[in-house]
């Protein structure tokens, strides 16, 4: 789904400002991005410590690819990110995914779409595809570099 355009309509009440009221009772939110530079974009990214793996390295490694991923197109406006949370765990049970749900659902959010510094890392098993319809509610694009960019949550390839 692309990013929602302004419809201008011809006259004060044109076929723009109908769109704009339809689309505001559908229940979904349909925003133009206030930052005319692009997408506004949320970073999420997650850490096990039970490899022993570092937080502080795995966090700016995966900074790092989602920053280069989303070049160009926007940039990051805020991080998530959970060190010690098993991906076992629905998002709604680790604080910083569940502190990213809540802000998705927030209607004068400050973002656009949401960029995963690593699928793996942030979904396990059917997570992706239970969240998928909450992504698309709340009209939030989801990027990751496995899919070389936004996911089309329609497409098989990125099933």
């Amino acid at each position: 789904m692309p990013p929602p355009v302004a419809v201008l309509g011809a006259g004060s009440r044109g076929a723009g400002d109908r769109l704009v009221e339809w689309a505001g009772r559908s229940g979904q939110h349909q925003r133009v991005p206030a930052w005319r530079g692009g997408l506004r974009f949320d970073f999420y990214g997650r850490v096990s410590t039970e490899d022993y793996q570092d937080p502080v390295t795995s966090r700016a490694r995966q900074r790092d690819l989602a920053g280069a991923l989303v070049a160009g197109h926007g940039r990051i406006v805020a991080e998530y990110f959970d060190a010690g949370q098993s991906r076992m765990l629905p998002w709604a049970r680790r604080p910083q995914a569940a502190a990213l749900l809540a802000a998705m659902a927030d209607p004068e959010r400050g973002f656009d779409a949401i960029v995963i510094g690593e699928y793996d890392r942030a979904f396990c098993g059917a997570q992706y595809a239970a969240m998928a319809p909450l992504f698309e509610h709340y009209a939030i694009q989801l990027w990751t570099p496995e899919a070389g960019g936004r996911i089309d949550h329609c497409a098989e390839q990125h099933e």
